[in-house]
């Protein structure tokens, strides 16, 4: 339910941290609403416990309300924490009341009833009891002298534990007073921290037993030799500039977008992937060992998120290998629009409940769409999408690259909006022409003379085919491009720059291969990603 422009907001100003920031929003927001009921229920025991449950019903509305919840079952563990919790805070706070003290020797009581005997006190001008005594009867002697007291005897008698209940004064002269029985209170709250802890440790391993199996299976994935090999990049593809990102992204450097706040950890073992909806002869099921079973591909794709700002990290290339969708979605009967297809719109599913659509014409016109099961000559981590991924070239993540699948449905755009369309993005959204300044970094301060500028630029399925550098308000000036892997992959480029004294802004574009000029109008990501030009100030010593 968070507004798209929150999200956008939160990765623009926290990168791939936003999770992070989003989780310890969440613990602040549970702190605070937490002493709001503690401070409540010491005064009103029930309206504090009926705060817990209340909170407990809004977990559980929100938990039916996921797209990947199960059914009612998925309310259990709200409901039944939430009981426990109110439960808890009503004993706890039944600690606090206010509890029977042995009345103070020697304290005056006040006019009235006694709290502890019900005696009247003494009338204004008698004189006090002492010790705590009841005033002498008329007509009562006073002790003679060396006579102990009656008030001392009584104390005696209490002390020795003669003479009435051990602790109180006359077997039950004691008032109430404010205070808490600290005793029962910690032994109540060590007891419940001790039972949480117990149950806690057995749901983690229940879940950990999950995720060890999910991790042995991956582990024990043998990916096959490709039927169709990716080519080896051409020599000089990735520039020796330091500071220009590597032509590879490492799988540990690659970025990461998506709305799992945990990461799914899926057993191939058990994984399915079913493909049903238009145009498909019958619903079919494949397994991870069918997919292996398949020719399997091997190809270099670059990777843009959508959230990606102007001059921003979120793009990455790696050597993908998985299986051709196309092949399997016309092995299922499928045929795209322009062939007379009923589906334009193929819609996968993850397993936490992510929808995404892509337009079925672009998956099956030729470009090497796949279902990926490896990442850089390993089988996809964890959280890049194991068991399987969806990887379409030429299209922004939100609407491509759907990560760990389990559904393909084929139906239409006017029927059925996925995740990010119904909160306001575009339906289909290509890649635009893009290019970064990677070194020198913003602000940097390099020595006059030859100062060599690089990055990369992308236009994925259109290919670049210029790069230029404007210093200032200067003239254009083409900078050299790195050697071409395909059309689907980034290219680097670099330009030796003649640096003078002072401080410069330095300007990038791009031209892909349709002729389409990096445009210098800047809009934001949303709706169907950022453009403008990407332009670093530097000092020159």
């Amino acid at each position: 339910m968070t507004p798209a422009p929150v999200k956008d907001w939160a990765i623009r100003h926290f990168g791939t941290d936003d999770k992070l920031v989003l989780e310890l929003g969440i613990l602040a927001v549970l702190g605070l609403l937490a002493l709001a009921l503690g401070v409540a229920a010491v005064r009103f025991r029930r309206t504090g416990a009926a705060g817990v449950l209340l909170f407990g019903a809004v977990g559980a509305t929100a938990a039916l309300g996921r797209p990947d919840s199960a059914g009612p079952a998925d309310a259990l563990p709200s409901l039944v924490g939430a009981a426990a919790g109110a439960l808890l805070l009503y004993v706890l706070t039944g600690r606090l009341t206010a509890v029977r003290r042995p009345e103070a020797a020697g304290l005056p009581r006040r006019a009235g009833k006694t709290p502890a005997s019900g005696e009247p006190a003494p009338e204004v001008g008698e004189p006090a009891p002492a010790s705590g005594e009841p005033a002498p009867e008329a007509g009562e002697l006073a002790p003679e002298a060396g006579e102990p007291a009656p008030g001392a005897a009584r104390e005696a008698d209490r002390v020795s534990g003669v003479g009435g209940s051990a602790g109180s004064v006359d077997g039950d002269a004691s008032i109430e007073t404010p205070g808490w029985d600290r005793r029962g209170f910690v032994i109540a709250a060590a007891s419940a921290a001790a039972a949480s802890a117990a149950v806690g440790a057995v749901g983690r391993s229940l879940n950990g037993s999950r995720g060890r199996n999910a991790v042995a299976s991956r582990e024990r994935v043998v990916l096959p030799r490709p039927g169709s090999p990716a080519r080896r990049p051409p020599r000089g593809a990735g520039l020796r500039v330091a500071g220009v990102s590597p032509f590879v992204t490492p799988n540990t450097d690659f970025y990461r977008v998506d709305t799992a706040l945990v990461v799914p950890e899926v057993d191939a073992t058990d994984w399915r992937l079913r493909v049903h909806g238009k145009g498909v002869r019958r619903p079919v099921t494949y397994s991870f060992d069918d997919l292996l079973r398949r020719e399997l591909v091997e190809r270099d794709i670059t990777l843009t998120c959508v959230s990606n700002e102007v001059g921003g990290p979120y793009v990455g290339n790696a050597r993908w290998t998985g299986v051709r969708l196309a092949d399997l979605l016309a092995e299922c009967g499928v045929k795209p629009p322009s062939r007379g297809g009923p589906a334009d719109q193929l819609v996968s599913r993850s397993v936490d409940g992510m929808t995404i659509g892509t337009p079925v014409e672009d998956v099956m016109d030729g470009r090497d769409a796949l279902l990926a099961l490896g990442m850089n000559g390993e089988p996809l981590p964890f959280a890049h999408g194991f068991p399987v991924r969806m990887v379409v070239p030429g299209l922004y993540g939100y609407v491509s690259a759907c990560k760990w699948i389990q559904e393909l449905e084929l139906t239409t755009f006017d029927a059925y909006d996925p995740y990010w369309v119904r909160r306001g993005w575009a339906r289909t959204a290509p890649v635009k022409t893009q290019s970064r300044i990677d070194t020198p970094k913003p602000f940097a301060r390099p020595r006059a003379g030859t100062v060599m500028v690089a990055g990369v630029a992308w236009a994925q399925h259109r290919g670049i085919d210029r790069v230029e550098i404007r210093v200032d308000d200067g003239p254009w000036q083409e900078a050299r491009l790195a050697p071409e892997d395909t059309r689907d992959t980034w290219r680097q480029w670099s330009f030796p720059w003649q640096a003078a004294p002072g401080t410069h802004t330095l300007t990038v574009r791009a031209t892909d291969r349709e002729g389409r000029v990096q445009t210098d109008e800047r809009t934001r990501t949303a709706p169907d990603g950022a453009s403008g030009r990407h332009s670093v100030v530097v000092t020159v010593e």
